[in-house]
């Protein structure tokens, strides 16, 4: 036996090195997945119950939502034990039942990992705060008030208000980028360093085959402290804040983003490559999101993958925007591998978000499908589900209280899945009431409903992650570049010996393009593919694609 064999279970070695690239994962929020145990709240038994239908849609991967003991403050995103699972989703043996389900449905499992903060019902802040010099003093961002008594800098929360809370018995301020409940640990420590690797181990001998990386740009702090310069106006956005949000007003240059982060994620990447894992960070920047995608994901030491915030932007990518985007990856990733979503638990849902249509939707899942570097898609996507209206006297969101109504939150992306229209609660749980309520506007879109309408959303998704991984060019290959073209954007992707064009019309109106020089045959017609014809001219309907491989004579 080698000493890897010694170190990793065997199924670990056979495990294709390179499984992320060009994965497809689906995004699973265990709140509001399946109920199994009727207490109103998804968990992790629901899971495993519902896995075989995950499986049918042909991805690779999940990635679950925290599901560890947690007060529950950020619904999970608040750890007190990084090595639990909350009673709320049932137990550690519960969780190795997920394993052994994905796997031997052939689904690779990634976990969210939140390393930049904990709750404040951790042991180590319970011990950190209690005085100045007990073993854990300094695993969390302490500092002494200005003479006036104010906070050590002008760092805001992105949850709102000040980045610094006092504590009355070290009579300090301590850092909380998000909520208060959640203090931000100091990787200046070299001992935080080893507790948060050690988390990860524990989790890869439990058999996950990755993680995504939750705020993965915010783990370091400047230890100077220095003060945020101010972001002029006409530099602001709102694709990771919204904009009534004054985060916004400033350029995070010190309270994150700092050069120190690379070698801790070296660090992490060693533990991760003895079982072949991966990870894919949440790179939380308005600004420099891609750049700093490129920075954690250059060479073969760092991050697999990172995506940034850029389309999941308030408004629709147009031809243009989306060719920009790749242009700059090429730019400043080129070495890198992004990994690209539509929506997630943290924005609303893309369908609503940029106004789609049914036939819209189609056309923004079959460009994801074909675009260079990996996918992630949440729970109901596929099923073509819009925001709920969540109304305010049900918000659970922190954020949506705070800054309501200007921006009500991220409750009405995260309400329960459905999968069912004869059930009070969409088929996800028998309780009287769930932790948030289902949408009657969802019930109607259930997987149940869906699954016998061959024209339904759920389908074209499955055909779509299909055709990307029966084409190699499409899962791994490279580009030349992306192209738009009036409402058309178009590109070549190349791996091996295959050569394979797309070309989107993201428009209601039909549109008129040219082939590259040579011989293309048509493929993907299952997705609506247009027809090609003998001079190479293509004549796309409104939201119509157009798939052709170069011939080899």
């Amino acid at each position: 036996m080698t000493k890897l064999e010694a170190l990793v279970p065997g199924s670990v070695l056979e495990k294709e090195q390179d499984w992320w690239r060009g994965a497809v994962i689906y995004q699973i929020y265990p709140r509001s997945f399946q109920d199994s145990n009727g207490d109103g709240i998804g968990d992790l038994a629901g899971i495993v119950q519902r896995l075989p239908y995950v499986a049918s849609l042909g991805v690779d991967a999940i990635w679950m939502s925290p599901f560890f003991s947690s007060p529950m403050k950020d619904f999970g995103y608040d750890v007190s034990d990084y090595c639990d699972v909350d009673p709320m989703f049932g137990t550690l043996a519960d969780f190795d039942a997920v394993v052994e389900t994905a796997h031997g449905l052939g689904l690779k499992v990634m976990i969210d990992l939140v390393l930049s903060h904990t709750s404040d019902r951790h042991p180590w802040f319970s011990e950190s705060r209690a005085s100045r010099d007990n073993d854990r003093a300094d695993w969390y961002v302490w500092a002494d008030p200005k003479d006036d008594g104010t906070p050590p800098n002008n760092w805001l929360s992105i949850f709102g208000g000040s980045a610094w809370q006092w504590n009355p018995r070290r009579e300090q301020y301590y850092l909380h980028n998000f909520l208060a409940s959640q203090p931000d640990l100091n990787f200046h420590e070299p001992q935080v360093q080893e507790a948060l690797l050690d988390v990860a181990r524990f989790w890869l001998h439990r058999g996950v085959d990755g993680f995504r990386l939750d705020t993965i740009n915010f783990y370091v702090h400047d230890a100077q402290l220095r003060d945020n310069p101010p972001l002029p106006a006409e530099q602001r956005n709102a694709n990771i804040a919204p904009s009534v949000n004054p985060y916004n007003h400033q350029e995070h240059l010190y309270s994150k983003n700092q050069p120190e982060n690379l070698e801790f994620l070296r660090k992490l990447r060693r533990v991760m490559a003895p079982f072949n894992a991966a990870a894919v960070g949440e790179v939380g920047d308005a600004q420099r999101g891609l750049e700093i995608m490129g920075e954690y994901t250059a060479g073969d030491d760092l991050m697999q993958m990172c995506y940034a915030f850029e389309f999941l932007a308030k408004d629709q990518p147009t031809p243009d925007r989306i060719a920009s985007v790749m242009a700059r990856v090429d730019e400043v990733a080129a070495d890198g591998w992004a990994c690209w979503a539509f929506s997630n638990h943290d924005v609303m849902r893309h369908a609503t978000r940029w106004g789609l249509t049914p036939a819209a939707q189609r056309a923004f899942a079959s460009l994801i499908m074909c675009l260079r570097g990996s996918v992630c898609i949440y729970q109901g996507e596929e099923l073509g589900l819009p925001e709920a209206d969540v109304a305010f006297e049900d918000l659970q969101d922190p954020y949506g209280v705070e800054f309501w109504p200007e921006f009500k939150g991220r409750d009405g992306c995260r309400t329960p899945m459905v999968w069912e229209d004869s059930n009070l609660h969409g088929g996800f749980s028998t309780a009287p009431k769930t932790w948030l309520p289902v949408s009657h506007d969802h019930v109607h879109r259930a997987v149940a409903v869906q699954e016998e309408d061959p024209g339904a959303l759920i389908h074209h998704y499955r055909r779509a992650i299909a055709f990307r991984h029966a084409h190699p060019a499409l899962e791994k290959g490279d580009h030349d570049g992306v192209h738009a073209e009036g409402d058309v954007v178009h590109f070549t992707r190349r791996q091996g010996d295959e050569e394979i064009f797309c070309a989107f019309n993201l428009s209601d109106t039909p549109s008129e393009l040219s082939l590259p020089a040579g011989s293309w045959a048509p493929v993907g017609a299952e997705l609506g593919g247009a027809h090609v014809s003998a001079d190479n001219k293509l004549h796309l309907g409104p939201w119509q694609p157009c798939f052709a491989v170069r011939g080899t004579g």
